[in-house]
């Protein structure tokens, strides 16, 4: 075993002590719900995400219901996530494609998904661990990005790359939980800046790359 799979192992089993129940943070009740949910939170946050999809979700049920959307009433419900007027075009091209080639079920295969506007890796390995249970990937978003590299486990800047090095370190099977309670440890105690690191329980197994001592 690598310098860098012990440490990941033994990250992992502090990380099950700290967050047992780490999941996805966004609401959602139905697969469709989760894709459009994740297309919104591309540089906002999960709190800023579920309080606008509280409006979106009661205005639109079904697939369909996207795929019909004014463009400008959807704009005017998810202005406040950012790029607006781009995330509203993904929510209603995407709609489309899952109702039109997909028979209204989210595709349950990274290929599938990939080919829905808006929908990137993050987005994809998200949906498919969340809702199908896939194990297909690491979610990489700005918090697992920044951790893995305080963790010393990648070098690497491109969130693809940085996936690829975790896939190679960090058991497939616990993929999903990783991707889960990474971005929880990275939003509580890990955070881009103050890093709460002299009470933080993984610091044994922490190089802290890039932080300051305290």
């Amino acid at each position: 075993m690598s310098v860098k799979s012990e440490r990941a192992q033994k990250l992992l089993k502090g990380l099950r002590k700290l967050y047992p129940d780490a999941h996805c943070e966004l609401d959602y009740t139905t697969p469709h719900e989760l894709v459009f949910a994740v297309i919104l939170s591309a540089q906002c946050t999960d709190v800023r995400v579920n309080a606008t999809t509280k409006t979106l979700f009661k205005r639109y049920k079904t697939v369909d219901d996207y795929a019909k959307a004014d463009p400008a009433e959807l704009e005017a419900i998810v202005r406040s996530c950012g790029f607006y007027r781009m995330k509203a075009k993904s929510i209603v091209e995407t709609a489309r494609a899952i109702r039109d080639e997909h028979g209204g079920k989210v595709p349950d295969t990274m290929e599938g998904l990939l080919a829905l506007r808006g929908v990137a890796r993050k987005t994809a390995n998200v949906v498919l661990g969340e809702v199908y249970g896939k194990p297909e990937g690491v979610v990489v978003d700005t918090h697992m990005k920044r951790l893995a590299f305080r963790f010393g486990l990648t070098d690497e800047e491109d969130p693809v790359k940085v996936e690829r090095d975790l896939a190679g370190i960090v058991p497939r099977k616990d993929w999903v939980f990783w991707s889960h309670s990474v971005i929880w440890h990275g939003r509580r105690v890990c955070k881009a800046q103050n890093p709460q690191c002299s009470s933080c329980s993984l610091r044994p197994d922490c190089p802290q790359r890039g932080v300051d001592s305290e």
